[in-house]
Order: C-alpha cells, then structure tokens, then sequence
C-alpha cells in the first residue's frame, strides 16, 4: 500500500514554477489523502496563471504515476480574480492579480526600504511579484535592488522588466541617465507612470507593488486611474512630525476608495548590534491611535538597524542580506498580513476603511 510519507517524499522534487524550492517548502502542500485505490493531492497556491496550475499537474502525475497502478486526483485551490472594486480604476494590466500602492505622508521614513523588502519577503514566500518605481523625482530602487546601471531591454515597444532577487522590476532611474534631474509638470508625471505600466512586458505576476513619491500628488491619482489598486500600505516613522503626514496619506486613501492594508511603523526602536537588544530611542508603538482611526492595523513595527542601511546601499535589502535577522522575521510577517488583506478584497470586494473621517493627533 502506498504511504502518505512516500508520495510527500516525491513531491517534495516538485518544483514550483519559476522558483527554486518545491511545492512543500512554500507550504503549498495541503493534504494527502489515500483512500484504497485513489490518491488524492491537495494544493493551494498564489498564482491564478493557467500554465502554472497545468504545469504543476503535469509534473506531479508524471512523478506519483511511478509509484503503481492507482485513480490520482490533484485538487488545486487558487485565489479568486480580482475584483475592479477598489480605485475603481480601468485594468490596463490584466495579467497581474493585485496591486499594492506603498506610499507615506512625507519623505525620508523609509518607504523605498520598505516596498523592496516587502516585495523579496512576499517572492520568498512563493508569490511571483513585480516592483515599480514611481517615485520619479527620487528613484532608488536601482540601488536598492542592485540593478544600478543596468540596461533594460528593448523588444519592439515594450521594455522587458530588469530580474533582481526573482522579482521583476522597473524604475524611471533605469530608464535615464544616472543623476539626471527630471524638472517634470503633473501631467509629464502622470504619463510616464501610464507608459510604465502600459510599456512594460510584465507577464504574469501575483502581486505588483508601486514605490510611490512621498505625499499626494500626481502620481497617485494616475496609478488609481490607470489600474483597480487592491490594496494600500503607508509606511510612516513613530514621530508626531511624520504621523500628521501620515493622516494625510490615509485620507488619500480613503479619497480613492483603496483599502487600506494597515500601516508600517519604520525606525521603530533601535536594535543595538553589540547586543542585540532593542532601545526606543526614536519612540515606538505611536501609530496604533491612527490605525484605529481608520480601521485598520499596524502591520508591523521595524527597528533601526546597521544591516538595513547596509543592505540597501550595497544592493542586498536586509531580507536577502541576513534572512534570518530579527527585522528580517518581521518583514516576513508584515508580508504574510498583506497577502491575507489581498485575499479579502478580493473575497469580499474591500475591507471596512472606506467611511472613516481622519482624526487629527
């Protein structure tokens, strides 16, 4: 008879497309059922891609059909589509099931840090993800991502996305010389960032997120339009200065009718790296009052770190750089809570933020 521990075993070789780890090392597995002559497979995975389900069934009855004569049955569980219920934006990027918008109040509270190790956190997860940098004035993902100076490539009138740590990304820095300044109006803002979407051959993805510019302007208002953004995250720092730049931000949200996924407190606390122990020199935990203000949560909080500077100016975010850091973990999380918050949307058709007045703190 066959045992469960020997077909897990087996697909333990499966490999997930387009990643280098199998189908149990992501958590896909769900269960193995083995009743007589029927073996019953259970999946759940991220993707809605049709080649990646065929693919997956392929391979897995090709490698379990050595183990003897039997009625294979392979159940695949996959989210549902995204529903145009969001920004109510037009879908110029159909291929791509969810779209996040990581946006912040004001400069400087490590939003750029944040959108990038959230997109290595969720790739690492399983999830096939794409960045866009639409923070035209200030571009740092090429640097953040160690792409600086790399070339995209050009196919016909399409860009092919530049491939970092498995995540497929373009920035305006990518598409102009290095230190050139973009003088740009509103409206040359808004039609680079419709180009990028429209231009690139991003494929199939199952999450996009947007570095967007600090505050709300143009390039806001233009992603919403353009495309039904599922869901937003604002990253802000523990100080009042920052939070009532916050509220802003927020207010944006709710203005657009973007769900709003929770917020991200950056410098929050510092970890010492002679002892690993965490000071709250810089303050923590003061962004919960406006989380609930408008009915969300608090992600995360993600402390100061040597390694987060280090990583990002060498080109290695602190989630490829030390995995398995404190700060790491905590983006892993932050990541898993935005997945779940997709999930709803796309299940329920929003989350209940949409009503809320801002409160001034």
């Amino acid at each position: 008879m066959i045992k469960q521990t020997k077909i897990k075993e087996i697909l333990e070789q499966v490999i997930y497309p387009s990643f280098n780890k199998s189908i149990v090392d992501f958590g896909f597995l769900k269960e193995i059922d083995i009743n007589e002559n029927r073996v019953s497979i259970t999946l759940d995975i991220p993707s809605l891609d049709p080649k990646v389900e065929t693919q997956l069934r392929e391979e897995i009855t090709k490698r379990v059909s050595f183990l003897g004569d039997f009625n294979l049955e392979i159940t695949i569980i996959k989210p549902k589509p995204i529903k145009e219920t969001s920004s109510h934006g037009k879908n110029v990027l159909p291929n791509i099931q969810n779209f996040v918008m990581v946006s912040s109040g004001k400069g400087g509270v490590g939003k750029s840090t944040t959108t990038v190790n959230l997109a290595i956190a969720l790739a690492q997860q399983g999830k096939k993800v794409g960045l866009l940098d639409a923070d035209i004035y200030g571009p740092n993902i090429p640097r953040m991502m160690g792409i600086e100076g790399v070339q995209p490539v050009f196919l016909g009138k399409t860009i092919k996305p530049i491939l970092a740590h498995n995540i497929k990304i373009m920035s305006i820095g990518s598409l102009v010389e290095r230190g050139s300044s973009l003088i740009w109006k509103g409206a040359m803002v808004t039609q680079a960032i419709e180009q990028m979407l429209e231009d690139i051959d991003w494929g199939s993805l199952d999450v996009l997120l947007f570095d967007m510019p600090p505050g709300t302007g143009d390039a806001q208002l233009a992603l919403a339009q353009s495309l039904p953004v599922t869901s937003g995250v604002c990253v802000t720092t523990p100080q009042k200065v920052a939070l009532d730049d916050t509220i802003r931000s927020m207010d944006m949200f709710t203005q657009l009718h973007i769900p709003i996924a929770g917020i991200v407190e950056n410098m929050s606390g510092f970890i010492c790296p002679d002892n690993g122990k965490e000071y709250n020199i810089f303050g923590k935990g003061t962004t919960q009052p406006l989380a609930d203000a408008y009915s969300t949560e608090v992600l995360g909080e993600i402390p100061i770190e040597p390694a987060i500077r280090e990583g990002g100016d060498s080109g290695l975010p602190i989630t490829i750089l030390a995995p398995n850091c404190e700060t790491s973990k905590r983006y892993s999380r932050i990541a898993t809570k935005l997945w779940n918050t997709l999930l709803k949307v796309n299940e329920e058709g929003g989350v209940d933020n949409q009503s809320i007045q801002p409160t001034i703190f």
